[in-house]
Formats: structure tokens, sequence, C-alpha cells
């Protein structure tokens, strides 16, 4: 069983930072292709740019907002010209997360929820199908999240999104499978990353407490699962979700 990704090309987008960042280094370490993809943050993409360099991965830094038709275009265009045709895509790019009761949301932050988990994973994966279906290989991997499955509260614009990705997410590794594309999911629980350091401790406490093996979970942890759905060894694997969350799966 190989988990070797040399000679791939992998789009991990929104990696500029947090889990999408870890993803990439992984799967770059392990030899595949992996451009830096950012929306807005040119200073803190040039710092994952030269984390990439370091490392000895192919990297190139592009600005793509991953949300539009236009910005996912030039997102694979730019790969394809760079670094080679798109063999892997993991679907990581998120905004904002709020808490929030039902009162406090509008549909605009909604509409954002929908954009980033179940619009941009469309447009990112009919891109770059032709190329996938003419090798009769590829690989789609969506980070989804365990709230869909606890039914987090009050978390409903994310929780709601998230639940579309992982229906689209279903359906389509039935779609793709008899192009050997598999589509697959990795779900994560509370990671604490950058965007994170704001969060309020009791909240904090509160969740490390109900996890099983009594530790965070960091963003390898989360990397390593994409590498095994990314590699030959998961050749077989399609529809599935792996839960990264330290046996916190109490799900109904």
């Amino acid at each position: 069983m190989s988990f070797d990704l040399s000679g791939k090309t992998a789009i991990i987008t929104g990696n500029s930072t947090g889990l999408g960042k870890s993803i990439g280094l992984a799967m770059g370490k392990l030899g595949a292709s992996v451009p830096i993809n950012f929306c807005h943050d040119e200073s803190r993409a040039a710092r994952a740019l030269a984390e990439y360099e370091a490392a000895g991965i192919r990297t190139s830094a592009i600005q793509a907002d991953v949300t539009s038709e236009a910005g996912v275009d030039h997102l694979v265009s730019e790969t394809e010209r760079l670094l080679g045709n798109v063999d892997i895509i993991v679907l990581n790019a998120t905004c904002d997360q709020p808490h929030k009761t039902i009162e406090e949301y509008e549909w605009e932050f909604y509409q954002s929820m929908v954009d980033f988990f179940l619009k941009s994973p469309f447009l990112v994966t009919r891109r770059v199908l032709g190329n996938m279906k003419e090798q009769e290989w590829g690989r789609i991997i969506n980070i989804t999240s365990e709230v869909f499955h606890k039914a987090v509260s009050p978390f409903s614009a994310y929780v709601a999104a998230k639940g579309a990705q992982i229906g689209w997410s279903r359906s389509m590794s039935q779609e793709l499978a008899p192009y050997g594309i598999t589509v697959n999911m990795v779900a994560p629980g509370w990671i604490p990353v950058e965007r994170h350091e704001k969060d309020p401790q009791k909240m904090k406490d509160d969740y490390l407490a109900s996890i099983p093996m009594q530790r965070w979970g960091n963003p390898e942890d989360v990397a390593q699962a994409c590498c095994y759905l990314a590699s030959p060894a998961a050749d077989f694997v399609t529809g599935q979700t792996i839960a990264v969350n330290g046996g916190n799966s109490a799900w109904i």
C-alpha cells in the first residue's frame, strides 16, 4: 500500500493557514505539487509559500476567490500552467463561523455559508473533472464537520451548509465511482487553529472535557487522514467519512 503522491498535483482551497496549510504540507512532503491558494492576505500567503518551499515542495502562490466561477477558473488554469493537471482536490476554504441564534442571522450570512460549502466544491470539482475522467483517476476530499451529525446549536447557518456539503459529497461519490474518482469526507472535531484564538475559554474547556482521548486534535491529525484518502491505499474507498475528533462521535 503506497502513500506516495509523487507526480500528483493537489489543490487545497484556502491553504495559506490553518488546516489547509497543514494538509498541503503533508501532501507536498509525500511528493505532490501543491499551490498556495489565498483570497486576501498576501503576507500570510507569502509566509506559507516560504514554508512550503523550505520543505522542498513544488508550489506557487495563486490568489483566487474559490466562491466565484472566475476565481476557480483562474486557480485551476494557473495550477495547470505552473504545476500540471490537477489530480487531487481538497475543499477546505471557509470563512468566519460565529455562533448565533436564528434571530441574529441575516440571510446574507446563510448565503455565504452555502457559497463556501456547496457552491465552491461544485465549481472546483466541475472545473477539474475533465482531466480526472480522462485519466480515470482522481481524488475529491471535502472537509466537512462533526457539527452536522451532532446537531450543534446555536450554529444553524454553518450546520445547514455542512449538511448540504455532506449530501452533495455522498451523491458525487456514486456518480463519479465508475470513472475511478473517489469522493470522501474528513470531519474534524474542534481543532484549535488561528481563527479560534479569541474563542471563550469556557467553551474550549467544555469541549476538551468531551473528548474521550483527553487531548486536543491538531491540524496534522486532519492532514494525515486526507493523505490516506488521497493515496493509492484508498483506491476502493469512496462515499465515506473519517471523523477526526478523538472518539467524540456519539452521532445519532
